[in-house]
């Protein structure tokens, strides 16, 4: 199937929207859920999957920063948000692995990995378009203090 080049598509704001795309992924409330709630970029998805496929590995922050080319702000903020998810654990020495907090947050986050794998584009579309495009719409109307 050919999509048209204009007019563009809307992308994809659920992953009811996977199923026009293609077999192979699960539609899934939960996982969008979970995807809105603690994968709020593209860099928390690559830094969760990249302990997630090394479970048995405690990582530092500077291998992490070497590892995904990112700064280490950007890694303290992302692991602070996957250990506040119960995703990861820290050791005692300061480093971190994958270790979720129960069997349901492992498999949405092997979910989580297929999407990846089978739809990255529409998956990144799902990340990065707002939750509520109207509440979206109306925080860019917002008037700020300066």
């Amino acid at each position: 199937m050919t999509l048209p080049l204009w007019p563009r598509p809307e992308p994809p704001t659920s992953f009811a929207a996977f199923e026009t795309l293609g077999s192979g992924v699960t539609v899934d409330p939960d996982l969008l859920t979970f995807i809105r709630e603690h994968i709020r970029s593209v860099w928390a998805l690559e830094l969760l999957l990249l302990l997630r496929r090394q479970p048995d590995r405690a990582w530092t922050q500077d291998d992490l920063v070497r590892e995904l080319r990112a700064s280490a702000t950007l890694i303290a903020s992302n692991l602070e948000a996957l250990e506040r998810a119960a995703l990861i654990v820290r050791e005692e020495d300061g480093r971190c692995r994958y270790a979720p907090a129960a069997p349901a947050l492992a498999r949405l986050c092997d979910e989580l990995e297929l999407a990846y794998r089978e739809r990255p584009v529409a998956l990144i579309n799902v990340i990065a378009s707002p939750a509520d495009k109207l509440q979206s719409l109306a925080d860019a109307f917002r008037i700020r203090k300066p």
